[in-house]
């Protein structure tokens, strides 16, 4: 899988955001471990705390389609000047599918910068917290 193709996707993604609140659309791909690719958006609500990010959204999906390993995911918005990260919440349900994604941040011209998710959650809580032993 290229990273031109991800972040392809998530651009894609982002133009189906349903944000009449913010206007803020955000669009997320994920790349499974099978090499599948699942999107999302932003679908806000006027209810504000119903609101469901890009990333949950593609997560979410992905795991309604029965995946449970992946590998990447690229998140993108509207800001031109900058690189924008997930929200907490967004890298806390990420965490727990695993620390060692690469997180491409992408930018409306398809510019981008690779991080990880234990650079962006780092002491992150997760699964491995609550085993019993």
């Amino acid at each position: 899988m290229a990273v031109a193709e991800l972040v392809a996707k998530c651009l894609q993604a982002r133009n189906m955001a349903y944000c009449p609140y913010s206007r803020f659309p955000v669009g997320a791909a994920i790349l499974t471990s099978g090499g599948t690719i699942i999107t999302g958006c932003n679908v806000e609500n006027a209810s504000y705390g119903l609101t469901v990010c890009a990333e949950r959204t593609a997560i979410q999906r992905a795991v309604s389609e029965g995946h449970r390993s992946f590998t990447a995911i690229a998140v993108t918005c509207d800001i031109k000047d900058s690189f924008v990260g997930p929200c907490g919440a967004c890298r806390q349900v990420l965490m727990e599918f695993g620390a060692e994604w690469d997180i491409y941040l992408t930018k409306p011209d398809g510019s981008y910068k690779k991080t990880s998710l234990r650079e962006l959650l780092p002491l992150e809580f997760g699964p491995r917290h609550l085993a019993k032993e």
